[in-house]
């Protein structure tokens, strides 16, 4: 079964796409050398986290899809995965700036009208916020982290930015539409045609009203907009724009959201990328060692330690 609108993809073998959706809390650690609540603009509000020692390098950390907080929270799925990811790169020396969807934002602000969103809203928030910390002028080396559907975000925002690197977290190699369809494929075959048909007619025509109803909670008319911008990235083509040595392409073998594949999609569109992938690494970047509901289990543990590897590769990358 298809649901609703904001999605992240639950992990597990037989669903599909869930709305998760609702404001969350947010909790910022004082373990550090200092947190600061910093406003870019109306849309985007986030933490900076600064290390001990002074440091003039940061990575802006960008979540994935759905209406997801700076620490990488949503109502139905709390890991704590970019908190814990800032907090770790700070203990390396790296000050690191995370903010809240902006869906979430709106979500707050009662203010959000599902035809009017775009793809590119969330491109822009992350150009405005490396605008932001070039202007001020407090770091002169600052890179980019996307993780899952941050991980296209974030892509096309460093080619706009001129950022010293790029870090793709779990991120897709295919565009939405064809993810969905192979999605498809594997749950309901029957619909695998007509997926694609609509998909097809979506993207040429700017709508589409012929479709199964069991593909409305991705195509009714108020999401389609939204949809077709999502569409037009490919993020093989994407990755490609990018200049391969500033590019880490990070995954694990034990993403049920994303799979390996797709990290080898991304690296067949940029061979000069860096490509790690994390032994037993699942979609949160927790170590799984066991079955698929330790692995569902892990969304909902922020205590769990994220995979070492994880900070480390990231913070050589960076550091380098």
């Amino acid at each position: 079964m298809i649901l609703r609108f904001l999605f992240e993809l639950l992990p597990t073998k037989w669903s599909f796409f869930a709305a998760l959706l609702c404001t969350s809390i947010i909790s910022v650690s004082q373990e550090y050398g200092g947190n600061e609540e910093l406003r870019i603009n109306s849309n985007v509000y986030g933490t900076l986290l600064t290390p001990d020692q002074p440091t003039t390098t940061l990575a802006i950390i960008i979540p994935g899809s759905g209406p997801t907080d700076r620490n990488g929270n949503q109502q139905m799925a709390r890991s704590n995965t970019l908190k814990l990811l800032a907090e770790g790169l700070a203990q390396k020396g790296i000050a690191s700036y995370r903010y809240d969807k902006r869906v979430l934002t709106l979500l707050k602000q009662n203010a959000l009208r599902e035809d009017k969103l775009s793809f590119d809203m969330f491109i822009d928030d992350a150009i405005s916020t490396v605008s932001f910390f070039k202007e001020e002028g407090r770091f002169s080396n600052i890179y980019i982290i996307g993780h899952s559907q941050g991980s296209l975000v974030g892509m096309v925002a460093a080619q706009k930015t001129s950022v010293d690197g790029y870090v793709s977290l779990a991120g897709a190699g295919q565009s939405i539409d064809n993810t969905i369809v192979n999605q498809i494929a594997l749950q309901m075959p029957d619909l695998e045609k007509q997926a694609i048909n609509a998909f097809k007619t979506l993207k040429e025509e700017g709508a589409v009203k012929d479709f199964s109803p069991a593909l409305n909670s991705i195509l009714r008319p108020s999401l389609q907009p939204f949809m077709r911008s999502w569409m037009v990235y490919d993020p093989q083509a994407e990755i490609a724009k990018l200049e391969g040595e500033n590019v880490l392409i990070l995954t694990g073998d034990n993403d049920v959201q994303v799979s390996l594949e797709e990290a080898h999609l991304l690296q067949e569109g940029n061979s000069k990328a860096t490509l790690i992938v994390i032994d037993g690494m699942n979609h949160v970047l927790r170590i799984i060692k066991g079955d698929d509901l330790e692995n569902t289990k892990s969304y909902n543990q922020p205590n769990l330690p994220l995979a070492p590897e994880v900070v480390n590769t990231i913070a050589q990358f960076i550091l380098d």
